[in-house]
């Protein structure tokens, strides 16, 4: 563990990867930003805290406390696009969600873009790999889960209002086809609607760590944020985003995500 790095070690064949949830900014980084408020509006809002029961149930869970607008460490690393031909952002965005600049001036260069790179990406990866061999040496199988959430309506991203479960896969091949079924029917079974590989069929991680034949199964799961904190209608200010955490609002979301882990180690077990 370090200031930013935060993982909790369990011995159940599960990893969860918080890559979204950071909110710090460097004083180096923040001086030259538009707005913290900006840098932070497209956080995955409260998701490690809607998760929160995970470590309950044996699973490791990796975070990030780093906000993505430093670096997302769920982008390639090498800068190509993950939906090429869509509107998205980079491994040091420079822009939010909806297209607004983050910075007064330019953004990060090259030589900064690396930098952070080896500060952030590579420390937090290598012990997301640490982690899955450690519990590879103990299980035939593990799955690593990429717990993500994002506002229901981005226009610039997506058309309509997004379901609430949105199951990434890479279009089946991170992970065996027996955990997709399991986990879209823990989705099913709740009040929640859902979609496997529709706008989001997994980052980087779930690319690049799935690999079923090893006995590495990758799963990312994207949450319309509506469905555990309330969202605003209209246009967003930071008088009015990010809502407040609220238990009781969020609890229906929390019963069936704990359904969705248990139906990963049960698979994992199986």
């Amino acid at each position: 563990m370090t200031d930013w790095l935060q993982i909790h070690r369990g011995d159940a064949p599960l990893v969860i990867s918080f890559p979204h949830t950071g909110t710090e900014l460097p004083t180096n980084v923040a001086a030259r930003l538009i707005s913290p408020w900006l840098a932070r509006k497209d956080a995955d809002w409260w998701i490690d805290r809607l998760y929160d029961f995970a470590p309950g149930m044996g699973a490791t869970t990796i975070r990030t406390a780093m906000s993505r607008t430093v670096i997302d460490v769920n982008r390639d690393p090498s800068g190509a696009s993950l939906y090429p031909g869509q509107a998205t952002t980079g491994l040091c965005p420079t822009t939010t969600f909806d297209g607004e600049p983050l910075y007064r001036r330019d953004g990060p260069d090259e030589a900064e873009i690396e930098r952070r790179r080896a500060e952030y990406f590579e420390p937090y990866h290598a012990a997301l790999q640490a982690e899955l061999d450690r519990l590879r040496g103990i299980h035939d199988k593990v799955v690593l889960y990429e717990a993500h959430s994002i506002r229901s309506a981005i226009p610039r991203l997506f058309d309509g209002l997004l379901p609430n479960f949105n199951i990434g896969t890479n279009s089946g091949a991170s992970c065996d086809a027996a955990l997709v079924t399991a986990v879209e029917a823990a989705c099913d079974a709740s009040e929640f609607s859902r979609v496997t590989d529709g706008r989001f069929k997994g980052g980087w991680t779930t690319r690049h760590y799935g690999r079923p034949a090893e006995g590495v199964h990758a799963i990312q799961m994207e949450l319309a944020c509506r469905g555990y904190m309330d969202e605003p209608p209209g246009l967003l200010t930071s008088a009015i985003w990010p809502t407040p955490y609220a238990a009781e609002r969020a609890a229906p979301m929390r019963a069936a995500l704990t359904r969705v882990l248990q139906a990963c180690l049960d698979f994992a077990k199986a």
